[in-house]
């Protein structure tokens, strides 16, 4: 019997690849493009300023194989966000 718990597969992710080799998840999402367009606003809300400056790379990843039996493969390295100033504020 086959258990469906999301009308569409969340394949695609974007981690933050630490100094020291631990990985954080910053995004899931159903698409690249997604995933794209989250990853930045993710690593500014989840990650301290401490776990920010050890981050070397942040890796799209997309998931191959079945649900239970796949594996996350790289895809593309994406930018590393520049961290926000804070009371700066951006023209409308």
């Amino acid at each position: 019997m086959l258990i469906v718990t999301e009308s569409k597969a969340q394949g695609w992710r974007a981690i933050a690849v630490m100094d020291g080799g631990g990985e954080a998840l910053l995004y899931v999402g159903r698409s690249s493009t997604q995933v794209r367009g989250g990853y930045a606003d993710a690593y500014q809300e989840l990650l301290d300023d401490e776990e920010r400056d050890t981050v070397s790379t942040i890796k799209l990843q997309q998931w191959q194989g079945a649900p239970d039996a796949g594996k996350w493969h790289d895809k593309a390295e994406l930018r590393v966000p520049q961290p926000v100033k804070a009371g700066l504020k951006l023209a409308a």
